[in-house]
């Protein structure tokens, strides 16, 4: 992210966070994918320890993503810090090198993460759909980071 960047972040409400996020968690934790949800498990930037948080990868002409519908948010700054991290379902973890896609390449992306999961995080982008022009998805990019990332390293 670059100096001057707006940080944006959105705080989910109470019912996505005690209650939807969890259940999420708790089942992926489990082994059971929730529309292709995983925990992601990145090291704290400061502490070391494995954070944990329910992602939904994308997945855009064979390549994983993992977009930040809420903004610049603890597990981007970790995932900048770390380089990377682990993708679970129950016991199984892939770990992944994770690579911040500048934005001008977001809108494609964006467009695709929001057709698959507008239902779900759309609050999260201000009115912003997948039919949304280039340019209104370009204006939107700041805020929303991006992670291409490599799984087996």
């Amino acid at each position: 992210m670059s100096a001057g960047v707006e940080q944006h972040v959105i705080k989910p409400g109470w019912f996505t966070r005690n209650v939807f996020n969890r259940l999420v968690a708790a089942l992926t934790r489990r082994g059971i994918s929730v529309l292709g949800s995983q925990e992601l498990a990145v090291r704290g930037r400061k502490s070391g320890e494995w954070r944990c948080t329910p992602v939904n990868p994308l997945t855009v002409d064979g390549r994983q993503y993992l977009v930040a519908p809420r903004g610049h948010v603890q597990w981007t700054h970790n995932m900048r810090a770390a380089g990377g991290g682990e993708l679970r379902i129950g016991k199984a973890a892939r770990p992944f090198t994770a690579t911040e896609v500048p934005d001008a390449e977001k809108p494609e992306l964006l467009r695709a993460y929001l057709k698959r999961w507008k239902a779900e995080v759309g609050v999260f982008f201000d009115g912003v759909g997948p039919d949304s022009s280039d340019e209104v998805l370009l204006g939107i990019a700041p805020k929303h980071p991006v992670f291409r990332i490599t799984l087996g390293s």
